[in-house]
C-alpha cells in the first residue's frame, strides 16, 4: 500500500489535476446539456449523468492502472499483436455489419455503450509506433516480423479501414498521430524518407482499390457537412441547422453565460448538445470565460506532455508523449473548429468533456501512459 501511495505522489500534478478538472466539468455539462431534452422525450433526466459518471470512474481507474504498470509490459510484441488483431476484427466488423450512425459505420453497440474502433486505433498507434521506432533505434539493422516494413503495412491498413467507414475526422486524427510520431523519431533520415515514401505509396495505391466504394459514400451526410460549412445560414432550415444553432448558443452566452442549466439551444434546437456540440452549450450557459478555462486546461496537459517528451532520455517514452499530445491537441482543434464554423463538422468529440464511453476510456488510457512516463522521470530526476 505504501508503495502504491508513493507512486501516486510521483504523478505529475500538471497533468493529473487538469485531467480530473476536465472530467468533472464534463460530468456537470453532460447532465446540463441532456437533462431537459430527455425529460421532454419522456426519458430520465439523470440517464446521461449516471452513464457519464460511470465512464469517468472507469476512465480514472484505467488511467491509474496504466500509470502504475511497467512500461515493458506495454511494449511486449505479443500484447501489441493481440491488440492489433482485435482492433482489425472490430474495424472489419463495423464496416461489414455495423449500422450507420450520422453517415458512418463506426460503432459496435454493446447495449450500455457503443465501442468506436477508430478511437481505440489512436491508442494502438501511439503504443505500437512508439515501440517500433524505439526498437529500430535501439537495434539498427535487425529485421523480423516487427521490423520497419511491417509498421507501414499495419498503419496503412488501419487508416484505410477508418477512411472507408467513412470517418474523416478519425482518419485525420490518426494520420496526424502517425506523422508527428514519425517526425519525432530518431530514425536515420534516409530510412525515414524511404518509409515515408513507402507509406504514401501504400495509401495512393490502396485508395483506388476502394475508390468506387468510397465514392458511393460521398453523398448525403458527408457532403451536407461541407455544404453547411460553406453557407450555413443559406441552409439554416436544413443541413446548416446544427451550425447555425451553435452560433446562436455561442452568441447568447456572451462573456459570462446565461447561467448553468439555462440554455435555450439544448431544448431541441441544437442536435447532439451533449456530445459533439457540448462546447456550444458550455459557451451559452457559462460564457466564453468557461470555454477559455477549458481550453487552458487542455493546453496545460498538451504543453506539459510535450515538455515531458523533450526532457526524458528514452525515445520510447518521448514518442508516447508526442503521440498523446497530438491526440488531445488535434481532437480539441477539430471539435472547436467544427463548433465555431472554422472547420467542417467532423463528428469529433471534445476530449474529457463530451458524453461517450469510447472517447473517455481511450483518452484516460492515453493520460495514464503520460502519467507513467512522468512518474519514471520524477523517480530518476
Amino acid at each position: 500500500m505504501q508503495k502504491v501511495l508513493r507512486k501516486i505522489k510521483q504523478l505529475d500534478p500538471w497533468i493529473a489535476f487538469p485531467y480530473l478538472g476536465l472530467c468533472i466539468i464534463g460530468i456537470i455539462m453532460v447532465y446540463s446539456a441532456s437533462a431537459g431534452i430527455e425529460m421532454q422525450n419522456g426519458g430520465s433526466p439523470t440517464g446521461y449523468l449516471i452513464r457519464q459518471a460511470i465512464f469517468v470512474v472507469m476512465g480514472i481507474t484505467i488511467a491509474m492502472v496504466v500509470a502504475m504498470m511497467r512500461l515493458a509490459i506495454l511494449r511486449h510484441p505479443r500484447l501489441l499483436m493481440i491488440f492489433f488483431a482485435v482492433l482489425l476484427v472490430m474495424l472489419l466488423y463495423v464496416k461489414i455489419f455495423g449500422a450507420a450512425v450520422n453517415g458512418a459505420q463506426g460503432w459496435i453497440n454493446l447495449g450500455f455503450f457503443s465501442i468506436q474502433p477508430a478511437e481505440i486505433a489512436k491508442l494502438f498507434l501511439i503504443m505500437y509506433l512508439a515501440n517500433q521506432f524505439a526498437h529500430y533505434n535501439e537495434q539498427v539493422g535487425v529485421y523480423n516480423i516487427w521490423s520497419t516494413r511491417y509498421p507501414l503495412i499495419i498503419t496503412a491498413l488501419l487508416l484505410i479501414l477508418i477512411l472507408i467507414q467513412p470517418d474523416f475526422g478519425g482518419f485525420a486524427i490518426n494520420s496526424a498521430i502517425v506523422i508527428v510520431m514519425f517526425l519525432g523519431s530518431e530514425i536515420n533520415w534516409r530510412k525515414g524518407v524511404q518509409l515515408l515514401l513507402a507509406f504514401l505509396a501504400a495509401i495512393v495505391i490502396g485508395l483506388p482499390l476502394f475508390a468506387r466504394f468510397i465514392v458511393n459514400h460521398f453523398h448525403g451526410y458527408q457532403v451536407n457537412r461541407f455544404v453547411a460549412y460553406i453557407n450555413p445560414f443559406g441552409n439554416n432550415s436544413g443541413v446548416g441547422n446544427q451550425l447555425v444553432n451553435s452560433y446562436y448558443a455561442i452568441s447568447n452566452g456572451g462573456l459570462t453565460g446565461v447561467g448553468l442549466g439555462n440554455s435555450i439551444q439544448k431544448m431541441g434546437y441544437l442536435p447532439e448538445p451533449n456530445t459533439d456540440f457540448i462546447l456550444a452549450i458550455i459557451s451559452e450557459e457559462m460564457g466564453w470565460l468557461m470555454v477559455a478555462v477549458i481550453l487552458i486546461l487542455m493546453m496545460i496537459i498538451v504543453c506539459r506532455t510535450i515538455q515531458l517528451g523533450v526532457r526524458v532520455n528514452s525515445l520510447y517514452q518521448a514518442l508516447l508523449c508526442y503521440g498523446v499530445a497530438t491526440f488531445i491537441a488535434v481532437e480539441t482543434f477539430f471539435n472547436v473548429g467544427g463548433v465555431s464554423g472554422l472547420l467542417p463538422i467532423t463528428g469529433v468529440t471534445l476530449p474529457f468533456i463530451s458524453y461517450g464511453g469510447s472517447s473517455m476510456l481511450v483518452l484516460s488510457a492515453a493520460i495514464g501512459l503520460v502519467l507513467n512516463v512522468s512518474r519514471l522521470y520524477r523517480q530518476h530526476k
